[in-house]
């Protein structure tokens, strides 16, 4: 009876505890939504993330955390030890893109910047990172406001550059895990475009891509377009190779090992009656496993080389095969054991039909790089559904797509998406740092 009656009595401070942070968190969402809409109004590029450095960095001292600045270049770490336990880093991105927003919100991004062509582009938050941010700050607002619930060490990073895959290098190769703690676990969250607000998707295991980037420079022997018979075309010879190419996932690849490459772009020529000497192609390649991945650029090297050599080019003229191995982004494998616990955290936060098993997709976050140093760290990080729920039974309904992330017409709705990052996020790490 006795065992009986404390088990109620635990049952029932859990729920109080549950109320509570409810509560606080009511009073606290007209400041945070008022946070996001400033982030989403003041976007800025990758590598430029200076004002919204320095705002994450004041959230954060205002609520007491150590706080370090431009860390692997506007990165923010900030730090709270509260006693004996497990350190839980929480890791959001900072970085907006060159997209003109066309949303035709009220409180849509004007930001203009001049690109590398010295043209105008529009700069937006296109990507939710401007969601996972304000959630962070939330994140920190209930943890530090109920200090007496937890114990261990609050980590928080604000990552730059996620979206041209250097942040999280930059941040780790500065000592991340050495200069200031080493997680035990780190937690993140990314918005989704195709899952209804107050919901969530996580799934175990692998969960977001390896990417690569690829540039071919096909070369040939060039002259008239009358003449063909004098040349070697280069144009030819990358049209062969852009359908080869789709041989090595299809013929090369084990049919149960998921492989993308796509030729995203092809430039070669410059006028009709003109056969030049080299055509461009620009390429992307994603996978889960890296031996896929390794067996990806093996065999486009090979491809490229046989397809010229059968066009009769000499050696010097072989196909150059560049692969930006400093904008390599590792797939992102969420530890098993960590992705349930986390699973289960958040089914008792919003309740269990509001979390859905996701499927793994071909995009690519370098929050992959946390889980892949030497400490061999688990991660997880969670899709926090920011479609609007009447437009998304719309879609359902009509069969109507969705505006993607990246796209220039991407409005979650934030005041929902909000409330749910925070409360998922807060039961999670507290779950975590309260863990028997």
């Amino acid at each position: 009876m006795k065992f009986l009656f404390s088990s109620v009595m635990l049952a029932l401070s859990a729920s109080v505890s549950a109320n509570t942070l409810d509560a606080q968190l009511q009073q606290r969402l007209p400041a945070l939504e008022a946070l996001y809409l400033h982030l989403h109004q003041n976007p800025e590029l990758s590598y430029h993330e200076v004002a919204t450095a320095k705002r994450l960095a004041d959230e954060f001292k205002q609520l007491g955390l150590t706080v370090t600045e431009q860390v692997g270049g506007t990165g923010v770490v900030a730090l709270y030890r509260n006693g004996d336990g497990p350190t839980v880093m929480i890791r959001a991105d900072t970085d907006g893109l060159p997209i003109t927003e066309e949303t035709g919100k009220p409180y849509a991004s004007k930001v203009t910047t001049t690109g590398s062509n010295a043209q105008t582009v529009g700069v937006m938050h296109g990507c939710g990172h401007d969601i996972h941010m304000t959630s962070l700050v939330g994140t920190a607002q209930q943890l530090m406001a109920n200090k007496d619930k937890w114990q261990g060490t609050l980590m928080l990073v604000a990552q730059p550059a996620e979206e041209v895959g250097g942040g999280a290098k930059a941040m780790l190769k500065e000592g991340l895990f050495s200069r200031f703690a080493k997680p035990d676990y780190v937690l993140g969250l990314h918005v989704s475009a195709n899952v209804p607000a107050g919901q969530v998707a996580i799934a175990p295991g692998y969960a977001l891509a390896n990417v690569d980037s690829v540039d071919i420079t096909v070369k040939g022997k060039g002259g008239h377009g009358a003449y063909p018979h004098t040349t070697i075309d280069p144009v030819v010879i990358a049209a062969r190779l852009v359908l080869a190419l789709q041989t090595i996932t299809s013929r090369e690849i084990s049919p149960l090992k998921p492989s993308v490459i796509t030729v995203g772009a092809i430039h070669g020529g410059s006028k009709h009656n003109v056969i030049s000497n080299e055509v461009k192609l620009q390429l992307t390649l994603r996978s889960y496993d890296p031996a896929v991945r390794d067996q990806q650029v093996a065999a486009i090297k090979r491809v490229a080389e046989g397809i010229a050599l059968s066009a009769g080019l000499p050696a010097e003229l072989m196909p150059e095969v560049y692969v930006h191995e400093d904008e390599r982004i590792p797939s992102t494998y969420n530890d098993p054991a960590l992705a349930t616990r986390v699973t289960a955290s958040i089914k008792e936060a919003i309740g269990a039909a509001q979390v859905q098993q996701a499927e793994p997709v071909m995009a690519g976050e370098d929050f992959g790089l946390y889980g892949r140093t030497d400490e061999a760290v688990p991660i997880t990080i969670f899709w926090l559904g920011g479609v609007e729920p009447a437009q998304y039974q719309q879609s359902i309904a009509t069969g109507e797509s969705l505006p993607s992330l990246h796209s220039s017409k991407f409005a979650p709705d934030y005041p929902l998406t909000i409330k749910t990052g925070v409360t998922a996020m807060t039961k999670s790490a507290l779950d975590l740092f309260n863990q028997k």
